[in-house]
């Protein structure tokens, strides 16, 4: 009997040290999910990786066009971002309510500028170059860059500014992925009017022009809580940190700014 009780003892000892030193693993309600646009998802996930490093949780960020992840957003989105203000207000329409629109932050700023093949060997040096005969342009029509190229186009107030950049583009893609599959593929398209931030992340893809202050515009990242996130702790931390400075430092990384350079 003896015997028994101790080796009893003995295995309850043994499951309690298990206990002791097994890692805990994160369990379904210590996910938290994030949705929101290809553009900013580069710097978004890099600052979902720290934080989640930092509080021993899983951030999942999920990234593309709103029609691959909208539906599931619905469900179990905990924080939603946006890669300008117009797609943050369809976003807030498209969620049916889920957003929390007293929570709508716009975040970090990054500029227009113009991707060209590597070396640039049409020698573009600024907006104006893109007008000469002959030049082929890339715009992207959507997803964040709705009305872009137009803008950009009509800030000099003349018509045929506008009719001379229109002739010149040979491809219109509906984002920037598509525009990205594009420029890869049809080598003979000679720049590429998008974000900064696409060639901060494809390095190797094209060579980046900046646009002057007198063409340039400037779009931004903004972050939002659903309802069901704003109820949580970490969720509400995780949006805390993104508007951070350690938050900033990851967004510079990948070219986006507070404030315009002067």
């Amino acid at each position: 009997m003896y015997k028994k009780v101790l080796y009893i003892v003995l295995a309850i000892s043994v499951c309690l040290s298990l206990s002791a030193i097994t890692p805990l693993y994160v369990t379904a309600e210590d996910v938290f999910y994030v949705y929101g646009p290809g553009g900013p998802y580069p710097a978004m996930k890099e600052a979902a990786e720290a934080f989640g490093k930092q509080q021993n949780v899983k951030m999942e960020v999920t990234a593309g066009p709103t029609n691959q992840w909208i539906e599931k957003a619905k469900k179990d989105a905990d924080i939603i971002y946006s890669g300008a203000e117009y797609m943050m207000t369809d976003f807030i329409s498209a969620m049916d309510g889920r957003i929390d629109e007293t929570t709508v932050t716009p975040l970090y700023l990054r500029p227009s500028s113009i991707l060209v093949r590597p070396g640039n060997p049409k020698k573009i040096k600024d907006f104006p170059d893109l007008l000469k005969p002959g030049i082929k342009v890339l715009v992207v029509n959507g997803a964040g860059q709705a009305g872009l190229w137009e803008d950009i186009v009509g800030k000099d107030g003349k018509i045929e500014t506008v009719k001379k950049f229109r002739k010149n583009i040979v491809a219109y893609a509906p984002n920037s992925a598509v525009a990205k599959k594009m420029w890869s593929e049809k080598k003979d398209i000679d720049a590429w009017l998008i974000w900064n931030i696409w060639q901060v992340a494809n390095p190797d893809l094209a060579d980046l022009v900046p646009m002057s202050k007198k063409y340039v515009l400037y779009r931004d990242c903004g972050v939002a809580l659903t309802k069901q996130g704003k109820d949580k702790d970490l969720a509400k931390k995780f949006y805390e940190f993104v508007q951070s400075e350690d938050g900033a430092r990851i967004f510079a990384k990948w070219g986006w700014i507070k404030s315009k350079m002067k």
